[in-house]
């Protein structure tokens, strides 16, 4: 298997970026069209957890803006011809805080490159969960 195709990576970046943009206009039929149509798709957002295409579209309904970002980081990963990981490490503007956006895509034979799986949360400055040595 051969991983980080440069074409692939190409393909990968072209649709993270479309995305990227839809984000900043609030362009719900791009964000929509770039995930799977099916009731397999995730997505785990900042305040929600989202199973299958209509719990996502009905999510993005709600949506009237998103919080301006800047991009500090940009990962891309392709493994074959057909599956690739993007991760975007950003900084919301006015705020400072630090957001992670992973998405899984995988290219389908009817629908092209779609996200199947999507991550995105913030930054904690302190986990209360975590016990520091000390």
């Amino acid at each position: 298997m051969e991983i980080d195709n440069p074409d692939v990576i190409a393909e990968a970046r072209a649709v993270f970026d479309r995305y990227e943009a839809a984000i900043a206009g609030n362009d719900t039929d791009v964000l929509d069209a770039s995930f799977w149509p099916d009731p397999r798709t995730v997505r785990f957002g900042v305040t929600e957890i989202l199973y299958g295409i209509d719990a996502i579209r009905a999510f993005r309904a709600t949506v009237k803006t998103y919080a301006a970002r800047i991009t500090r980081k940009v990962h891309i990963t392709s493994f074959g011809r057909d599956f690739a990981c993007t991760h975007l490490e950003y900084e919301r503007v006015g705020t400072g805080l630090v957001g992670r956006e992973t998405k899984i895509m995988v290219r389908l034979p009817d629908h092209g490159w779609r996200v199947v799986s999507a991550h995105v949360s913030l930054l904690a400055g302190h986990d209360p969960g975590r016990t520091q040595k000390g």
